[in-house]
């Protein structure tokens, strides 16, 4: 037992990995949360906390004077098609986040973070910033990654780059103008913009009510697929448990790779971030993408990159050779930001807040 994780959590996973594994098949009802209470050892408020996230991530759904029955299926590697849910409620519905003064970062704390940045690293900020990024960054964005998305990885698997625009076209470079690239429809405009200005041709697979319609998927001539899990934009679509688990096993077959596009999801309501596809894959065919734009300001055009062990060897041969786009001053501040705890604190203000002004809860 990992006594540093809450024990809503611990039980989630467990709970989670055994609707995975067919422990709780589809459509079968949960116990009670006083059962499984008990059965657990563990308090009620524990496990509706947990059924409350299983419940938000897609995994089982609550039915009125019924209890609780799983969701999650794959049938023959894909999600079967099931009909549209009804409308989200207000307790569930994901927010929007405008850019007012009270959602951005605090400008008091990041304006003392560049001073003491200047002051403590002097004339080094005048070197040359590593191809991939600086070290510090690096390594600060490998620590809160592993504390906060489940994901696992050295720093040298990430590389960062001024936005996500600029990284879709070293996905481009690295991958090969050979393939097609699937994307969302409706998608970020960009993303479309910034691969056909590269030379490759685009899918556009539709989005259903949680995701890429599996129909489409299926017939896809792609051998890239584009995703935004998280509340895609301009559709607002989040993918389901089953969904993601569909896009996995789709890149299982072949020579496929997901784009893994994470955008905002640091302010999804639910008392964890939302779980990654990468966090989930078995294959190392799963390259995800993050900036700061949200979390800290627009004016920060800093993006990261995490690439699978297997594609770093593939990135320093095709790529690698790209100076870092990113000056050294403001990676050592988002660093310093990271480490300090400063950027988490105010990630999980701005969901603490949200989630009162949305459910009365915080």
């Amino acid at each position: 037992m990992n006594i540093n994780k809450p024990a809503y959590l611990q039980l989630y996973e467990a709970m989670r990995e055994e609707i995975i594994q067919g422990a709780w098949p589809f459509g079968g009802r949960l116990p009670s949360r006083r059962q499984t209470a008990r059965d657990r050892g563990v308090s009620v408020i524990t496990v509706e906390h947990s059924y409350e996230l299983l419940c938000q991530e897609g995994y089982i759904e609550a039915r009125p004077r019924s209890g609780f029955y799983v969701i999650y299926r794959t049938v023959d590697g894909f999600a079967m098609a099931s009909p549209a849910p009804p409308a989200a409620s207000a307790a569930t519905a994901a927010p929007t986040f405008p850019l007012d003064r009270e959602n951005v970062f605090p400008f008091s704390v990041l304006a003392r973070t560049m001073r003491r940045v200047l002051t403590e690293m002097g004339e080094a900020l005048m070197d040359k910033s590593p191809n991939a990024g600086c070290d510090a960054l690096r390594e600060a964005i490998a620590r809160y990654l592993a504390r906060n998305r489940g994901i696992m990885i050295g720093a040298d698997q990430i590389v960062i780059g001024s936005g996500a625009e600029y990284l879709y076209g070293l996905v481009v470079e690295m991958l090969g103008r050979q393939r097609i690239y699937g994307i969302e429809s409706p998608s970020y405009e960009k993303i479309e913009q910034v691969y056909r200005a590269k030379g490759v041709y685009c899918e556009l697979l539709p989005l259903g009510h949680d995701g890429i319609e599996t129909k489409a998927l299926m017939a896809a001539g792609a051998s890239v697929l584009h995703i935004t899990p998280y509340r895609s934009f301009p559709s607002g679509v989040t993918a389901s448990a089953s969904k993601r688990q569909e896009y996995l096993r789709w890149a299982e077959e072949g020579d496929r790779f997901l784009v893994e596009d994470d955008f905002e999801s640091e302010f999804s309501l639910l008392r964890k971030p939302e779980e990654t596809v990468f966090s989930r894959a078995r294959k190392e065919n799963v390259i995800y993408l993050n900036t700061f734009t949200r979390t800290v300001s627009p004016a920060i055009r800093v993006g990261y990159m995490v690439l699978p062990r297997r594609l770093i060897p593939v990135f320093s041969e095709k790529v690698g050779f790209y100076s870092c786009t990113v000056p050294a001053f403001e990676q050592y501040v988002l660093s310093s930001l990271i480490d300090t705890g400063d950027f988490e604190r105010h990630i999980n203000r701005i969901r603490r807040q949200e989630r009162k002004r949305l459910t009365g809860k915080p």
